[in-house]
């Protein structure tokens, strides 16, 4: 089992990582993201329905224990990964 916690630590300090439901849509839009992460209470209902080839992982905390999770100091409810760097969270 995938360490969620850790993937998105290594993500997010060696790949690229969009924060915000409005970056994550347009990286959508864009072609850009190779993985979506909602929270649960994630209030964009374009990206929980994205029909593109994009993975989506609906993390099963809120808001605020994803924003938490990645080392914000604020909530996040959706967040876009643009390149995995080292991770292994495209395995999600």
């Amino acid at each position: 089992m995938i360490d969620i916690s850790r993937a998105l630590k290594a993500a997010i300090t060696t790949g690229k990582v969009e924060f915000g439901v409005d970056q994550t849509e347009k990286a959508v839009k864009a072609g850009k993201a190779q993985m979506v992460i909602l929270a649960r209470n994630c209030p964009s209902e374009l990206l929980k329905s994205i029909d593109v080839d994009v993975k989506v992982h609906v993390y099963e905390g809120n808001n605020m224990e994803l924003g938490a999770l990645c080392g914000k100091p604020f909530s996040v409810s959706a967040l876009a990964v643009i390149d995995k760097g080292t991770s292994n969270i495209l395995t999600l």
